[in-house]
């Protein structure tokens, strides 16, 4: 928990024994009682926030896209359903306007929270995979005001993404104050994720499967599905509770039936076309922001130049503007066919380019609400086409905008299950379910044979990600405590420490960083020495030392550093360190204490520890059992090779393989390279037979 500077020492005290306490508590709970009170807390939030950045939202639209601009938007069943404004009054200031909401989110994003630029979504799936406890407070207040402008103004954004990042950051608060393992970490941060995008859409069930497959190209984590529908059905509870339990578009399908097998051809082309559109949003979009990352301007001028370039195509297809849900309502009934049939072509290719304008700018905003408008135009566009001369294509253009929507943004988003159902609850229809199967099917198999996705922070399975690699590579990790291979700190600082008194004692010492304590000798955080000599530089004078020695370290401290408590086991461990950025974390006690550091090198000591101990284990099971260490040499006729293909004799084992600093899992279609580090468990016999295999350019030692 931060020093916060402004509280009563009393009040911090106090706060950061409640968390203590909590911390203990859920440790030793069991896991149905913890999810359900962290489950419930992120919904909690995640409702809250939705609600928050909502009116933040409106209160935005009112005043500069409505007031300033002179253009009201229309809105969705569930927001009101307003026609909207026929034509501009002042047609002259909508890119003056929308270029003034992008200098605005500017510079708030890159004078207080760089983070916070772009789609929040992708961010918070980066935290999941990198550093549950890393996301910042600031970044998510930045985030809700930065987001309320771009889109108030009339920037082409969704506002899923602020949502999501304002539970996620609360996941990662909660993470960090109640000391949790990183496992429980990122299942916070995703089910904020899935529990903020179902509140504001009204959604749960699709939120809480959103929560496991969004982490992904191709797989899901299973463990945050539970505790992802508890926060979901807590924060659409909290979010409806206000505004309403009816689907954001109404019940959209009426009474449609599927009951025409060769209804499933119209389907499968709406698939095809979204698959591929999906692929063009995808590429538009990261080709405008690297197009824009290269200008050699302000960073707080792209938005806005984004913005007026956005009001300009606006001028010609108001539907870009905003959010654009309340053409999405107008695209499910008749109100489609009064609308010409260029701008229903038009819209979605329209709609992309402004989203990549507004947001890959370097504006604030979502990309999931866009592409629920690019589908729903790429739908519309189909039945328009299709209406006059196809059998058997439904009377309303509904079923096929509904399938339009969850085919295009759920195959490029690499999340079709979560995307099918939270359409499906967006607009009460369930009946169009079965085809569109086949559709978002279609799409998601052009979208994975393209293998491209529009969230990059996505990894591709699990095997990918660091922590279940490390739990997957070194297993035996799990057999050792925390407290056997840390080592005593060398030195931890009082917050009350002057930031130039502790930046000559970490160079005295030449370390890194240090732990930092309160007064009471509690963690809040760790400092690094370059913290501090940025802090503290080296006075010109004694009275310059004074004036450095009021800046106090607990200010500097930074408290979303990872830590680890004592009980921990090393494979625990290690997903905090390598989250952590440096070769070094505290070690707590349950008290929240200093009980120690542990370094990279003591996670290796560790686990060889235990690997030893382990083949000690076998050897005595089987006497004639020998265990080998082998460092392969760059010359040595194995590099290149599979280890399936080695012709190793038969009951030789390769236990471990490790390859710089990442202990990976041997199969046997792992290849080979030089300077890989082999454990082998052999018989005796054959002992010399392996010797033989790796010589003479590989060295090998008996253990």
């Amino acid at each position: 928990m931060a020093s916060g500077p402004g509280l009563p020492v009393s009040l911090r005290t106090r706060l950061r024994g409640v968390a203590t306490a909590g911390s203990r508590r859920l440790r030793s709970t069991t896991y149905l009682r913890k999810w359900l009170v962290l489950g419930v807390l992120v919904g909690v939030i995640a409702g809250l926030g939705a609600l928050v950045f909502y009116d933040a939202l409106n209160l935005a639209t009112h005043l500069l896209l409505h007031d300033l601009g002179g253009y009201q938007p229309p809105t969705p069943t569930g927001e009101g359903a307003l026609a909207g404004s026929s034509h501009f009054t002042r047609p002259w200031a909508i890119p003056l306007v929308v270029g003034l909401g992008g200098l605005l989110s500017g510079l708030i994003v890159f004078n207080f929270a760089p983070e916070a630029e772009g789609h929040g979504t992708d961010a918070a799936i980066a935290a999941v995979h990198d550093n549950p406890r890393g996301v910042r407070a600031r970044a998510v207040v930045v985030k809700i005001l930065a987001s309320a402008i771009t889109i108030g103004s009339g920037g082409s954004g969704g506002r899923e993404g602020p949502t999501a990042q304002i539970s996620a950051g609360f996941g990662s608060f909660l993470a960090r104050v109640l000391n949790l393992e990183p496992s429980d970490g990122r299942i916070l941060v995703s089910i904020g994720i899935g529990s903020g995008i179902g509140s504001i859409f009204g959604a749960p069930l699709g939120g809480a499967l959103l929560s496991a497959e969004i982490l992904y190209r191709d797989d899901i984590e299973v463990d945050a599905i539970v505790p992802g529908i508890i926060a979901a059905v807590i924060g659409y509870t909290v979010f409806a509770a206000v505004f309403g339990f009816a689907p954001l578009f109404g019940f959209a399908s009426g009474s449609y039936q599927f009951l025409h097998p060769l209804a499933l051809l119209w389907y499968a082309i709406i698939g095809v076309m979204g698959g591929l559109i999906g692929l063009l949003y995808a590429k538009v979009f990261y080709a405008t922001a690297g197009l824009f990352s290269g200008l050699s301007v302000a960073r707080p001028l792209k938005p806005a130049l984004g913005g007026v370039l956005v009001g300009l195509i606006a001028l010609g297809l108001p539907g870009v503007l905003g959010t654009g849900y309340g053409w999405i309502q107008k695209s499910l009934g008749a109100q489609l066919l009064g609308l010409p049939l260029w701008v229903v072509l038009a819209l979605p290719a329209a709609k992309i380019l402004t989203t990549s304008l507004s947001i890959g700018s370097g504006g604030s905003g979502g990309i999931f609400g866009p592409g629920m408008v690019i589908g729903a135009f790429t739908g519309a566009s189909v039945w328009r086409l299709l209406e006059p001369i196809a059998p058997d294509i439904p009377h309303s253009p509904a079923p096929f905008v509904i399938v339009g929507m969850m085919a295009c943004f759920g195959g490029i988003s690499r999340a079709p299950l979560a995307v099918m159902l939270m359409t499906a609850e967006m607009t009460g229809s369930l009946a169009v379910l079965a085809p569109a199967m086949v559709a978002v099917g279609l799409s998601t198999l052009i979208v994975r044979r393209a293998d491209d996705t529009i969230y990059r922070s996505q990894l591709a399975n699990r095997d990918d990600s660091p922590a279940h690699r490390l739990q997957a590579g070194m297993p035996l990790l799990g057999s050792i405590t925390v407290a056997e291979a840390m080592s005593a700190p060398r030195v931890v600082l009082d917050a009350r420490n002057g930031a130039a008194e502790a930046a000559a004692k970490l160079q005295r010492d030449n370390l890194p960083g240090a732990p930092v304590v309160d007064e009471n000798g509690v963690f809040i955080g760790t400092v690094s020495t370059r913290a501090l000599r940025d802090a503290a530089p080296t006075p010109a004078s004694e009275e310059s030392l004074d004036a450095h020695q009021g800046t106090d370290v607990g200010r500097l401290a930074d408290p979303t550093a990872p830590t680890v408590l004592e009980a921990d086991r090393l494979s625990s461990a290690l997903e905090s360190l390598m989250n952590a950025g440096t070769n070094w974390i505290p070690v707590l006690d349950a008290d929240r204490r200093v009980a120690g550091i542990l370094s990279i090198s003591a996670v290796v000591r560790g686990y060889r520890a235990g690997l030893t101990a382990g083949l000690s284990q076998v050897s005595r099971i089987s006497p004639r059992a020998v265990a080998l260490d082998v460092r392969v040499s760059s010359r040595s006729p194995t590099v290149g090779l599979a280890l399936g293909r080695l012709g190793l004799p038969p009951g030789t084992i390769v236990m471990t393989l490790q390859r710089d600093a990442d202990q990976l899992l041997p199969r046997g279609s792992t290849i080979v390279e030089a300077e890989d580090g082999l454990g082998i468990l052999t018989r005796e016999e054959d002992l010399e037979r392996v010797r033989r295999l790796f010589s003479p350019t590989t060295e090998t030692s008996p253990r």
